[in-house]
């Protein structure tokens, strides 16, 4: 805890509208919220002392008008480096090196399909690479395939390409980034190569989310979805759709601010705000069950090799 003599809410503030007004995807909810937050410290809604205490009344009021998920105030109870996006990356290091590069499990059922666990996020792709390339290379062989994402809070969005391009044959668009800076357009597209066999476009694939599935893996379930590649079970996600940038404000302070949209090139839009509604809609607790039944189904209908 800050004591208040050492803490001062204002220039953290002001530090947090000037970020908003520069880099956040629309530009014309950046300057409305920029002008709440001068009001609101203007009016003493900030008179706190502690860091934690002012970041989540921010973030209450950053996200008062579009409900944007990604945009906040973040508080970090470790103190974090002053470089833009180091307080991610280091926490995020620390999730790797504790969950087998996000890959904690991976399961051969009885009855034929593999169950391929990621949490508790997509890292970094040149992270991510081998121990995901290497768990996607084993389930290659399977007859049918479950992606449990229900822990999964999100992540980059090359690994979600690299996941992607082991479930087609061939390029495939997947998503249309738009970028703030510069008005840029990226598109994603699949891989030409991955390093080993692919599970490929035709065997049974299916996406286990709950509440909590988030940004990232968000993106992969719709992708796949809207594909028509995945049959997606669980529950309705979270709907974080905007890719975000963080620059640290205060030692123990984040301000995380979205600086593009997704726009999917089937449906045109995202998942933003609505979260992505599953084919199976059920609790989370109940979707792998749910899965495998539909699962054992699909296999038995296949003729026989």
């Amino acid at each position: 805890m800050t004591t208040s003599e050492e803490f001062h809410p204002a220039p953290i503030v002001e530090e947090t509208a000037r970020l908003l007004t520069e880099n956040y995807v629309f530009p014309e909810v950046a300057e409305q919220l920029a002008e709440l937050l001068r009001r609101r410290l203007a009016e003493g809604g900030y008179d706190v002392d502690s860091a934690e205490e002012l970041g989540r009344l921010v973030t209450a009021d950053l996200q008062s008008v579009n409900a944007d998920r990604h945009l906040r105030l973040k508080y970090h109870a470790i103190q974090v480096p002053p470089e833009q996006g180091a307080a991610a990356l280091a926490g995020m290091r620390r999730d790797f090196d504790a969950s087998l590069g996000g890959v904690p499990k991976l399961e051969l059922l009885d009855d034929g399909p593999a169950v391929l666990t990621l949490a508790p996020t997509l890292f970094p792709l040149e992270w991510a690479a081998e121990p995901v390339g290497a768990a996607l290379t084993l389930v290659s062989r399977a007859r049918a395939l479950i992606i449990d994402l229900r822990a999964n809070l999100g992540g980059d969005p090359e690994t979600v390409a690299f996941i992607c391009s082991h479930l087609f044959d061939e390029r495939t668009h997947l998503n249309t980034m738009h970028w703030r800076e510069n008005e840029r357009r990226e598109q994603s597209w699949t891989l030409p190569y991955v390093p080993g066999p692919r599970y490929g476009a035709d065997k049974p694939l299916y996406i286990l989310t709950s509440s909590r599935t988030f940004s990232g893996a968000e993106e992969l379930t719709y992708d796949l979805q809207q594909l028509g590649r995945a049959v997606v079970v669980g529950e309705r996600t979270g709907g974080g759709a905007h890719p975000r940038e963080g620059w640290t404000v205060h030692p123990h302070l984040e301000a995380t601010i979205p600086v593009g949209r997704a726009v999917n090139p089937v449906s045109g839009t995202n998942w933003e705000g609505a979260g992505i509604l599953p084919d199976v809609l059920c609790p989370a607790s109940e979707a792998l069950d749910r899965a495998r039944v539909l699962a054992e189904k699909a296999l038995a209908e296949q003729p026989p090799a």
